[in-house]
């Protein structure tokens, strides 16, 4: 069997009870992954795993169990259901470490699926928009499986390999998944405008995908030197980038480049960083690490949660005792930001769910998860305003919370913290 092969015959690698680690985000090889499920009869015990990934995850029907069990090391709305039909796990795992496990041999690779661009004239491939654990994964990996796609956009930094690191090529000419900007609501904006006030020229962002960043985002025209080093980023960054708001100039580390180590977003976005070396996608051992992170002035750390505590816990990865995502880099940037010259911690949410529920709270729900604990938290912002909790002793901390609660729900919060803690 030659290098370039079908998907069918590339799949035929994996065994029973073989490891397979999947590149994660829109670049998820989704043609290697249902050739893969097609071999299902074959197969028993085989573990599939991977960070959140786009598109469909055909391994992950129940059905398959016997087959295919999914581990999660972020989890992915299209594999959110194995936990609960017992094909699926969750490995709890700070992104900056994902690496780690698998230069330790804490978990071991016995095959990696891939999504990459062509061979150049020199023979080297890129891994496009997603290198987050990646190269960890196939250095570690007995074979490297590839899916090859035109559409995948070049991009400068780590995810350059040579087809000689690959075992088996697929050629395919696929659509990258893509994520359209939606639109930003009244609450959202409100959110946006608090955060951008908090964020002073000559900072470094970091954000997550969505319309509170966004909204941000468009709140920072006026805004002179802003940098980037992020997890990841979207659509949102590329008119500030356009308009030199964001031009890197004032960073700490990777001076004059916006950093990332995966991507996500339009078409637009796909084209705007093919060639394009001012952006820079490099490791998750990198990127999210806390030393590297800290050495950038002013760096600014945006993330969502699902409810907070009056205390100032933030809860991001459950609801209640069902695990929802994951911990992500939330806590690689929280601590990051915090330990910056000038930087800030923000955790931005709306105050209440679709459903009118308060995601400020008296306390947790029961079995929740901690991800960002109240000893690292700085500001929640709210659409009803700012919560400075840093320095605050847990009093006065329950009173900056109640604050930017709905009101709604102020009265019934304090009551029940204030019931809580004296016993009644």
């Amino acid at each position: 069997m030659g290098k370039y092969v079908s998907a069918a015959e590339a799949v035929k690698i994996v065994k029973s009870n073989d490891r397979v680690y999947v590149q994660a985000a829109a670049a998820a090889p989704t043609i290697l992954t249902n050739a893969l499920a097609a071999r299902a009869a074959e197969l028993s015990n085989v573990e599939v795993c991977h960070l959140h990934t786009e598109g469909e995850a055909a391994y992950a029907n129940p059905e398959l169990a016997k087959s295919f069990h999914v581990n999660s090391f972020f989890i992915g709305k299209n594999v959110r259901h194995t936990l609960a039909a017992g094909n699926g796990s969750y490995t709890p795992v700070f992104l900056s470490e994902l690496p780690r496990l698998f230069r330790k041999k804490v978990v071991l690779i016995d095959v990696v699926f891939i999504h990459v661009s062509p061979p150049d004239s020199h023979g080297y491939c890129s891994l496009g928009v997603s290198v987050e654990a990646t190269l960890a994964a196939i250095e570690n990996a007995k074979t490297v499986v590839a899916q090859v796609n035109p559409r995948m956009p070049r991009t400068f930094g780590d995810g350059i390999i040579h087809e000689s690191e690959i075992d088996f090529m697929v050629e395919v000419d696929s659509p990258i998944y893509g994520h359209e900007m939606a639109p930003i609501s009244a609450t959202e904006d409100k959110i946006g405008s608090f955060v951008a006030s908090l964020i002073e020229d000559e900072s470094t962002l970091q954000m997550g995908i969505g319309s509170i960043p966004n909204a941000a985002l468009t709140k920072l025209i006026h805004h002179k030197n802003l940098g980037l080093h992020t997890e990841m980023f979207s659509d949102g960054v590329i008119d500030l980038i356009e308009k030199n708001v964001i031009n890197c100039n004032y960073k700490g580390v990777n001076r004059g480049r916006a950093l990332a180590t995966f991507l996500m977003g339009s078409q637009r976005l796909y084209d705007f960083i093919h060639d394009n070396p001012f952006i820079e996608l490099r490791e998750s051992s990198y990127v999210n690490d806390t030393s590297v992170i800290r050495k950038n002035p002013k760096m600014i750390a945006i993330n969502s949660a699902i409810e907070v505590d009056i205390t100032g816990q933030v809860c991001a990865d459950s609801i209640g005792s069902r695990m929802y995502s994951g911990v992500g880099g939330q806590m690689d940037f929280i601590r990051g930001a915090s330990l910056s010259e000038g930087g800030k911690a923000i955790i931005a949410l709306p105050s209440i769910t679709k459903n009118g529920d308060s995601r400020i709270v008296p306390f947790l729900k029961q079995g929740a998860g901690i991800v960002t604990t109240r000893s690292h938290v700085q500001y929640i912002v709210t659409e009803n305003g700012i919560a400075d909790l840093y320095g605050k002793t847990l009093k006065q901390r329950a009173s900056e919370m109640v604050k930017i609660a709905h009101s709604n729900h102020q009265e019934k919060i304090e009551k029940a913290y204030f019931e809580m803690i004296h016993g009644k």
